[in-house]
């Protein structure tokens, strides 16, 4: 089975045929004993940690207008949200702009454009630090002087 075979069907994308070929006759499914696995209390989903840092980012790419529902829920629950709308005919593509418009402005927000069709929408306690503007730095490492 190729590597990429073997990443599908970890991440359940497609079905694993070659169970058997692979199996460890050693490894028993379950404990003995009956108890369920038990993850290690100080291990924390990388999920829980960014929910209690905020450092969540939302990236939705819809399909139709239908799915700016999504969309709107991130961001009002203060989620930046990476809109991509490359997959949606261009007249749904409009009324999903015009959508996060509204919600910007509603909910005090911001919206930048960071590729054709693809929208960053972050809500306003977010800041934005741009690459650009810094300008060329003499003291730079490519600086071949």
């Amino acid at each position: 089975m190729g590597s990429v075979r073997k990443a599908s069907a970890w991440l359940g994308l497609v079905d694993d045929n070659d169970d058997e070929r692979y199996y460890d006759d050693e490894y028993s499914e379950g404990s003995e004993s009956g108890d369920a696995w038990v993850t290690d209390p100080r291990v924390k989903v990388a999920t829980d940690t960014a929910d209690e840092k905020g450092r969540r980012i939302g990236t939705v790419t819809p399909d139709s207008f239908r799915d700016a529902r999504a969309i709107g829920e991130l961001f009002r629950d203060g989620v930046p949200v990476i809109m991509n709308l490359t997959a949606m005919e261009p007249s749904d593509a409009k009324r999903v702009v015009d959508f996060a418009a509204g919600l910007i402005f509603g909910l005090r927000g911001s919206i930048d454009r960071v590729s054709n069709r693809v929208f960053l929408l972050t809500p306003a306690d977010t800041e934005i630090i741009s690459g650009e503007g810094s300008g060329h730095r003499d003291d730079g490492f490519f600086n071949q002087s």
